[in-house]
């Protein structure tokens, strides 16, 4: 068999698949391997899960080649402890890239463009027909990742609490009270300000309901959100125009649920790039990362021929 393994580890989701040439063999989700998001402990746990449950539907012991896309592959000791379980599934050639690579060589395989990443939390990276790169943003929830899940959720309790000494109208506040299991105002700010901190990005669903439904706050978040994504685009087409000498306009490709389930921030979006670049090629549909993850195992894969 000529079987290898993609794996697309997210701030909130891990996926797998196992394809053989053009036939897929198998695919399996789990949680976060994220260490800074789910520790350690559970992030090992939750990839050993997936990779059993992987294996056990494509009915395979072993495969040639794996790639693993995951956001902290540059910290130390991420790349070393993946490709450890690695050896224990018996893979024969492996890499560890972030992310933004694996979801970057899905839309483009290898060549130019720019991706927008927009889920629990956000980058936006380019790349130059040399393979040099340039970025704006992701710089973590705490310090940066604007228009993210996490953003989003944050940033909607901090303009309703503003909100709430203007005795202006909204009903987020209620709403994440009613997630939170906080009757009262100041029950809601101990657990917002506790440590650790709330998993702000799992309200952002909940903040998109309220934004449809016309709650001026939630509403006012995301049209912020579509507004920063749009900002972080043209940052980076700006720099790889400048830096790199372009002259022609370089595709754009997203992905992440931010876009992809928020038709106000999706639309808002779309309509903002192309106001600002009207001859940017976007793409209408989201890119699936995991996709890149195949195409760069099936590389190695060949390179070890």
């Amino acid at each position: 068999m000529n079987a290898v393994l993609g794996i697309d580890g997210g701030g909130t989701h891990t996926r797998a698949s196992i394809v053989d040439g053009d036939r897929s063999l198998a695919f399996a989700e789990s949680g976060s391997i994220k260490r800074l998001r789910v520790g350690a402990e559970a992030a090992e746990a939750n990839l050993r899960t997936v990779l059993k449950d992987v294996y056990t539907q494509a009915g395979i012991t072993s495969v040639r080649a794996a790639s693993c896309g995951v956001a902290s592959a540059t910290m130390p000791g991420i790349t070393e402890w993946i490709t450890a379980v690695f050896n224990d599934f018996s893979v024969a050639r492996s890499e560890v890239v972030g992310d933004h690579i694996i979801a970057l060589d899905a839309a483009f395989r290898g060549g130019p463009g720019i991706l927008q990443i927009a889920g629990t939390g956000t980058n936006t990276i380019g790349r130059a027909p040399s393979g040099a790169f340039e970025s704006a943003g992701g710089w973590s929830s705490r310090l940066g990742d604007e228009g993210s899940g996490y953003w989003i959720g944050l940033h909607a309790i901090r303009r309703a609490l503003n909100a709430y000494d203007r005795d202006e109208p909204t009903q987020v506040l209620k709403k994440v009270g009613e997630i939170w299991g906080t009757p009262t105002l100041d029950q809601l700010i101990n657990v917002g300000d506790g440590t650790p901190a709330p998993d702000f990005a799992a309200l952002a669903p909940a903040i998109n309901e309220l934004a449809e439904s016309g709650d001026p706050v939630a509403l006012g978040v995301l049209r912020q959100a579509a507004a920063d994504l749009v900002a972080n685009v043209l940052l980076v087409r700006s720099k790889l125009r400048r830096k790199h000498f372009i002259d022609c306009e370089i595709p754009v490709a997203w992905t992440g649920s931010v876009i992809g389930k928020m038709p106000i921030v999706r639309d808002a979006f779309f309509s903002g790039l192309c106001a600002a670049a009207p001859a940017m090629p976007v793409e209408a549909t989201e890119t699936v990362a995991l996709n890149g993850a195949i195409w760069r195992a099936r590389r190695l894969a060949e390179q070890a021929i």
